[in-house]
């Protein structure tokens, strides 16, 4: 295989960088898109909530990533979206602290909706894993310093679609979990973080995946595996090895993701299906399906006993978790790419216009909030600290008490 990987420097970091309530990927550290920060303002309509904003080079659909004192956010610029952009800003002050740039050495077309800084970047705690749709992956140290550098279409040039990629990368322990899913060399790979290079690679179905991965504990209890969605269904694997332990061959959408709970798994296939492995099982079995839960764009949540999903039309359903029954149906303005995150009883939805709406969960659902931020915003939020992270075309914003 031939590799474009490079040592460049040696790890540095901080350990007053490894902080507890990082939010480290996409839909933040257990990737569910919960984290209950009890002093998350609600009213961010409010102008002493708004605590900065700042401009950042290019575009992106990209969500912010915090690790201890510092948010971290890709973009791309260029006529041909060949520049790719890693920007670091201090969380109190918004201040830049750093940015690096590099070329694309993948193929940068993609749908004029998207940018080839779709991936959510992800992090150890450690170092930052920057993906890009043009399978360019960088790895940095918190303070910028380039560790190495991938380019995935060097080793598999056929691995692209015209829509572009967005599947986001996600850390367990020591390996990186990537999907590159296509129409033609499709295939998911686990990433040594220390060197860049190949722990395992298995071939994928033929066919553009957009959804990301997720995580959840072996039927050991001990391990967790990481779960690989697609139109295929769910290939649970080992992160190390890449060896499949157990499949759902029911499908499942190639945009939406699943998300995990205690023993469930709430997967977007036949609307939203609620799959269950028991520990004497080798394939989970189908609790509950509700064809009226189906999502759109934006990827499930399950808070409180409750599955949430965003539909085509902006409708916010949630259903009981344990019989997929709807509760109730909240009507929102808007489109939405973007996931909503929670908080401690409040849902934040950001439509691809840049409204923000914050939903109180108790009752039947209510919108307490909403503030325009103008702006296209089709990145997931991120949560850390007690503060909020919005990034849209060119701006990235925080708001905290």
């Amino acid at each position: 295989m031939r590799n474009v990987v490079c040592r460049v420097a040696l790890l540095s970091v901080s350990v007053s960088m490894l902080c507890g309530a990082d939010w480290r990927q996409f839909r933040g550290n257990d990737a569910n898109g919960i984290a209950d920060e009890s002093g998350l303002p609600v009213k961010l309509s409010d102008p002493d909530v708004l605590a900065w904003s700042v401009e950042i080079p290019g575009q992106g659909v990209s969500g912010p990533i915090v690790v201890g004192d510092r948010v971290f956010v890709t973009s791309s610029s260029g006529y041909e979206q060949d520049r790719l952009h890693v920007s670091c800003f201090d969380v109190e002050s918004g201040r830049e602290l750093w940015h690096r740039q590099f070329w694309a050495t993948g193929r940068t077309q993609c749908h004029n909706k998207m940018a080839v800084a779709a991936p959510t970047p992800a992090s150890d705690g450690e170092r930052i894993f920057a993906f890009y749709s043009c399978n360019d992956l960088a790895c940095l140290d918190l303070d910028g310093n380039l560790l190495w550098f991938r380019g995935l279409t060097h080793d598999y040039p056929n691995a692209s679609n015209s829509l572009g990629m967005a599947s986001s990368p996600m850390v367990i322990d020591d390996t990186l979990i990537v999907q590159v899913e296509n129409d033609s060399d499709s295939f998911a790979t686990g990433i040594d973080i220390e060197t860049g290079m190949n722990r395992w690679k298995v071939e994928r179905k033929q066919l553009a995946n957009w959804s990301s991965p997720t995580k959840m504990p072996a039927p050991n209890g001990d391990d967790l595996l990481a779960l690989l969605q697609s139109s295929a269904g769910i290939s649970a694997v080992d992160p190390l090895t890449g060896n499949e332990v157990w499949n759902y061959d029911e499908g499942a959408s190639t945009i939406p993701s699943s998300v995990v709970v205690d023993d469930k798994i709430i997967v977007p296939s036949g609307g939203v299906s609620a799959i269950r492995l028991s520990p004497e099982s080798t394939a989970p079995e189908t609790l509950w399906s509700e064809s009226r839960l189906a999502p759109k764009t934006a990827s499930l949540l399950a808070y409180g006993g409750s599955v949430y999903s965003v539909n085509s039309t902006g409708i916010l359903s949630c259903a009981d978790i344990d019989s997929g029954k709807i509760d109730w149906k909240l009507r929102l303005k808007g489109a939405f790419s973007a996931t909503p995150v929670v908080s401690t009883g409040h849902m934040y939805l950001v439509n691809e216009d840049g409204v923000v709406q914050v939903v109180s969960l108790e009752g039947s659902g209510k919108i307490v909030d909403q503030i325009d931020l103008e702006s296209v915003v089709l990145g997931t939020p991120a949560i850390a600290d007690d503060a909020l992270y919005i990034r849209g075309d060119g701006k990235l914003w925080k708001f905290s008490r």
